[in-house]
């Protein structure tokens, strides 16, 4: 990032009052008293924890910041150094209560480190750190540490490092700087990574190359799409699709490339003082919530920030196109998406750092409800065209098209499509026991014929909806979200 140096410049703009420029419908609260904060992770209970760049790991917990925090390490914070990442082991609050950070160690040599404490409550178990990872030895830049650290959904943890403003790094395989990493939880270097028979010793652990500053990097819930943010030079930042292997041509190539051997990202903007340009890519979220409480337009949108422009937007992977969504926010840094819908900024707003939650105000109108079966949770849904009760084939030869798809004919109250509004506003999903979603497409929305309160939905299942299990499915019309009916498939 550029912390230093936009502590400088933009100091002169320094203003105690603060207030993004949220879309119609949308509230922001705000959290307090954090000093230079870097990161942070919502821990599967719900509680914050924000990384201070000077080694404490704050905890804010109903809606409050506590105290005491819940460690702090011995850090050299000079520059963009220090404590700058945050990850909770996949079975933390069941199996383990381990909870991984990043940071760079104070003593000679200089180099960053990943350590795993052991949680107890909202404080760590003392003498519980255990080194995970040690990093190569820095220069004497400070700057370009990377710091992001996130378990993937196979399990392992992913590390984003910086090249240490030694461009040379980021294109060998004899230094992990400048690179993706991908290690097992205790360290160790999974032997499927794309270079492990390549490369020698630690260098095993690079999972991808070529980055400048992947300062911020996430998975989307549900696919396990991995998005790669790289703060550019002079000219780009870039989103990058995170592919084992992938080459993402730093410093040979910044921004869009037709070279065959680097991969080009998938958005990227241009530098500049205007609300589509910036100078520092921060943050990442896509939004695949449990509880969808934005409008369903948001559903699998990319929210990204701007660190120096103060922006947040959100990217469509599907059209690959960017909208703007808040502007006016001081400094953001990192982004997340809670299991409540919201949506979470960190600033570091020039040391005097915040935590704030976005909220949308859905209408009054009652959410949508699709109906079931008197005295159970099962839909009243039948297959269209064939009349079909549950169990549901995946395929049948009767539906709408030639397609071989299942269609569900779901009938739902309290669906009320406004002017300008049709089967593109209502978005429905299944999930599965094991809380995967799948996006459903909607097909029609229109009125039960003499109930005029009951408004029928027709839902196409996707090609790999599971199957010989029960799944939940659910409908959205502007942030409101209905219950979840169950269905069987066959």
């Amino acid at each position: 990032m550029r912390f230093s140096n936009l502590f400088c410049l933009l100091l002169l703009s320094f203003s105690a009052t603060y207030a993004a420029t949220l879309p119609a419908g949308f509230t922001e609260t705000t959290i307090t008293g954090i000093a230079s904060p870097t990161a942070m992770e919502i821990a599967p209970d719900g509680r914050i924890f924000v990384c201070e760049q000077g080694g404490r790991l704050r905890v804010i917990k109903n809606g409050a910041l506590l105290a005491a925090p819940f460690l702090t390490v011995s850090v050299d914070s000079s520059g963009e150094r220090g404590l700058l990442g945050i990850a909770f082991d996949p079975s933390f609050g069941g199996a383990n209560s381990f909870v991984y950070v990043y940071y760079t160690v104070p003593s000679s040599p200089r180099h960053n480190r990943v350590s795993r404490f052991t949680a107890n409550g909202d404080v760590a178990v003392a003498g519980s750190e255990t080194v995970i990872l040690e990093l190569d030895n820095l220069s004497g830049a400070t700057n370009h540490n990377g710091g992001a650290i996130h378990f993937g959904p196979d399990g392992k943890l992913y590390v984003a490092v910086g090249e240490n403003a030694t461009m040379s790094n980021s294109q060998t395989l004899t230094s992990r700087l400048g690179k993706v990493l991908r290690i097992n939880r205790d360290g160790s270097i999974p032997n499927d990574n794309p270079f492990f028979n390549t490369a020698t010793g630690a260098n095993r652990s690079i999972w991808a190359l070529g980055l400048r500053n992947p300062f911020t990097f996430t998975f989307q819930p549900g696919s396990g799409r991995m998005f790669i943010n790289d703060v550019g030079a002079s000219t780009w930042e870039e989103i990058n699709d995170g592919i084992a292997g992938s080459n993402y041509g730093w410093p040979n190539s910044e921004g869009a490339t037709s070279n065959p051997n680097f991969r080009s990202p998938l958005f990227s903007y241009q530098h500049g003082g205007t609300s589509t340009t910036g100078c520092a890519i921060a943050g990442g979220a896509f939004y695949n919530p449990l509880n969808v409480t934005f409008p369903s337009s948001f559903v699998n949108k990319y929210f990204f920030a701007d660190l120096c422009t103060g922006w947040i937007r959100t990217f469509d992977p599907s059209t690959g196109t960017a909208a703007d969504f808040a502007s006016g926010i001081v400094q953001p840094v990192d982004l997340k998406v809670g299991t409540d819908g919201s949506l979470y900024y960190l600033s570091i707003n020039f040391g005097n750092g915040f935590v704030s939650r976005v909220q949308f105000n859905a209408p009054t109108t009652p959410a949508p409800f699709i109906t079931t079966e008197p005295n159970t949770d099962s839909a009243i849904a039948l297959d269209s065209v064939s009349s079909m009760r549950d169990p549901f084939p995946l395929t049948t030869p009767f539906n709408f098209s030639a397609d071989g798809r299942t269609r569900l004919s779901l009938f739902v109250m309290n669906l009320e499509l406004q002017a300008g509004e049709n089967a593109a506003s209502v978005t429905a999903r299944l999930e599965d026991a094991s809380l995967k979603t799948y996006p459903l497409t909607v097909e029609f929305v229109g009125k039960v014929p003499n109930f005029d309160w009951l408004t029928e939905v027709i839902v196409r299942l996707p090609s790999d909806t599971p199957s010989a299990q029960t799944l939940w499915v659910s409908v959205s019309l502007r942030g409101q979200t209905s219950n979840k009916a169950r269905i069987r498939m066959k």
